[in-house]
């Protein structure tokens, strides 16, 4: 563990204070020798700190403000949209009568946060043009797969065995070969033309009798929007094959365009994302999926039905892939992208995209004449820029973001997507004022500037923080998890 400026809590210890007052015991004391078997019993007191109230108070909040999240700074890590959390979504998430349910309730005593669930199902199903919805999924990822087993389903019921390949372009987030891979299913890779867009002809070349699904997300990886999406609809519908669209990135498109209506078949949706659910900790997080018509029987059961203004779990899906969580999705969540989206309202939520997208080509045709920009085109919410130029100075990518990190600013996303060299992926999202964005453009120049300049300035950064560069390979193979003296 890396030396910081301020003692940690373990070195501000003394023997004697303590920073607790537990009341008089008013229960009998258990005999541990009898209620646990002797290996479960402490033999020695454990070796905690002993330190004041107002030190650990002080500690604990010296630790938060090294915390960097949304509500502390820019964050533009591309395909993540680290938008900002509207704390009205945490107000309604508390209210009494969603905070204190239980998912073991009888369905007739928490109708009202049903019929929540059914409206959020509903306007994900209007937003995306699906027909219906499942909030089960506690994850993009677990969206993906939820999806790829549905398709799976389909066509095992329809009798076409065979159909065991997904296809996925090779600029694809890192879920998509992944929730292939774990569906059971083949992953066959798909080119990127010389525009950044998804190859027709190489798309002709792999689709076949064995084609189960194109994996698509839409705008691309590289903030491109697929223009000939129509196109490749009628190709893969044409050879008996399905359309999953990865709705990372759907925070460019609403109010103009809808999954359903380019083609797509099977939708997920990254409620952390585009509908300001937090992220961070490890989750929760939330994937819902929609599906055309012909899919809705497939839905993870159960599914949440409305029968005239009763509101039911139905259970008898006899073509259903089954429950894939416990309960019915992360309700908390859901809730969030609910009030966000009640909040926003379907203008709002056109006017989210629009300013999305603005500000991304804001930022892009600010930092081309910098840095290598390999799509010149406009770009929607994001857009990859190539660190080629510094790499010939000796300065790399990590180089540049670790240089950002003294200037305060959290580095955008690096080394992806895997087929541009250098690569530096940004997502401004909607939230961030111009003031935000031309500090950071600023930084990124100065950065640039000084890769000419001191290239061992930036090689060797990051210099302000409290802890250096680590040797990240190391740190992620053999972490150290517990205090050492």
């Amino acid at each position: 563990m890396a030396k910081t400026d301020f003692p940690l809590i373990f070195e501000r210890g003394k023997e004697g204070r303590t920073s607790y007052s537990l009341p008089e015991l008013d229960v009998p004391e258990m005999d541990l020798d009898s209620a646990f078997a002797d290996s479960y019993i402490r033999k020695e007191a454990p070796n905690l700190p002993e330190v004041s109230e107002l030190e650990l108070m002080r500690h604990y909040t010296a630790l938060s403000r090294r915390n960097y999240g949304v509500d502390s700074g820019f964050y533009p890590l591309g395909s993540c949209t680290m938008k900002y959390n509207p704390k009205i979504n945490e107000d309604a998430a508390r209210l009494e009568g969603f905070s204190y349910i239980h998912p073991h309730q009888d369905p007739e005593t928490v109708q009202g946060a049903m019929e929540m669930m059914y409206d959020l199902q509903t306007s994900l199903a209007e937003i995306t043009g699906m027909h219906d919805f499942s909030l089960q999924s506690a994850a993009g990822a677990q969206g993906e797969w939820t999806g790829l087993m549905m398709i799976r389903a389909f066509h095992e019921t329809n009798g076409d065995l065979n159909r065991s390949k997904v296809i996925v372009p090779d600029s694809a987030h890192g879920t998509n070969p992944a929730s292939v891979s774990v569906a059971g299913l083949d992953v066959v890779t798909v080119k990127t033309n010389e525009h950044g867009l998804v190859d027709l002809e190489d798309l002709k070349r792999v689709v076949d009798d064995e084609t189960a699904a194109l994996m698509l997300t839409n705008p691309n990886t590289l903030g491109l929007f697929e223009t000939e999406i129509m196109e490749m609809a009628e190709i893969v519908h044409n050879a008996g094959g399905k359309l999953y669209y990865d709705g990372a990135n759907l925070n460019a498109i609403m109010g103009y365009t809808r999954p359903g209506d380019m083609g797509f078949d099977v939708v997920h949706m990254n409620l952390h994302k585009t509908f300001t659910g937090p992220h961070g900790g490890g989750g929760p997080g939330s994937g819902p999926v929609g599906v055309t018509s012909e899919f809705a029987p497939y839905l993870p059961k159960p599914v949440l039905m409305k029968r005239d203004d009763h509101y039911t779990f139905d259970h008898d899906r006899p073509a259903s892939i089954g429950r894939i969580k416990p309960y019915y999705g992360n309700f908390g969540i859901n809730l969030r992208a609910y009030t966000y989206i009640r909040t926003m309202g379907a203008e709002g939520l056109k006017k989210v995209s629009e300013h999305a997208v603005l500000n991304a080509n804001y930022l892009m045709r600010r930092l081309e004449k910098e840095y290598e920009l390999p799509y010149p085109q406009h770009c929607k919410h994001e857009f990859v820029l190539s660190g080629k130029k510094q790499k010939q100075l000796g300065v790399r990518t990590l180089d540049i973001a670790k240089r950002l990190l003294d200037y305060d600013y959290h580095p955008p996303t690096i080394y992806f997507p895997l087929n541009v060299e250098e690569a530096m992926m940004t997502e401004p999202t909607e939230t961030e004022s111009k003031e935000t964005l031309d500090g950071f453009i600023d930084a990124m120049i100065r950065i640039s500037e000084e890769a000419k300049d001191d290239p061992e300035l930036v090689q060797e950064a990051p210099h302000q923080t409290v802890v250096k560069r680590m040797d990240e390979t190391t740190a992620a193979r053999k972490p150290i998890l517990r205090y050492q003296q």
